[in-house]
């Protein structure tokens, strides 16, 4: 049993994804895993969620993979690039999710706000 709850449901997702299905139920959630679909469903990778006490309903959109990054770097904003370069297939395709001391975002909006963080995820 694994203590990562965003990887856990990150990868559910993937398996889910692979098998062909539209949505899948995560059984396990965390005020993390609630942002970070937040933040998926703003990019549109994920058409809806759904937090319940026990378990997540989570919709698929335009997703095409999705994976926890471990283990979870602490990079700087000057860093970012070289970090969306390695996990990212283009330049400007997909999003990698930075824990900042301002919240949970965008390596993008990392950059424009000049921060670094904690390397959380990334969607394409």
């Amino acid at each position: 049993m694994s203590r990562d709850i965003v990887a856990d449901a990150l990868n559910q997702m993937m398996n889910a994804l692979k098998a062909g299905k539209e949505s899948v139920s995560v059984k396990k959630n965390s005020k993390l895993l609630i942002s970070v679909l937040a933040i998926a469903k703003l990019k549109e990778y994920v058409k809806s969620y759904s937090a319940n006490k026990n378990e997540v309903l989570i919709e698929f959109a335009k997703l095409n993979a999705c994976k926890a990054i471990k283990p979870r770097y602490v990079v700087g904003f000057k860093d970012l690039e070289k970090y969306s370069k390695r996990y990212l297939p283009a330049k400007d395709l997909g999003i990698i999710l930075v824990s900042t001391s301002k919240g949970l975002m965008t390596h993008q909006t990392a950059l424009d706000k000049k921060i670094g963080g904690c390397l959380i995820a990334y969607f394409y």
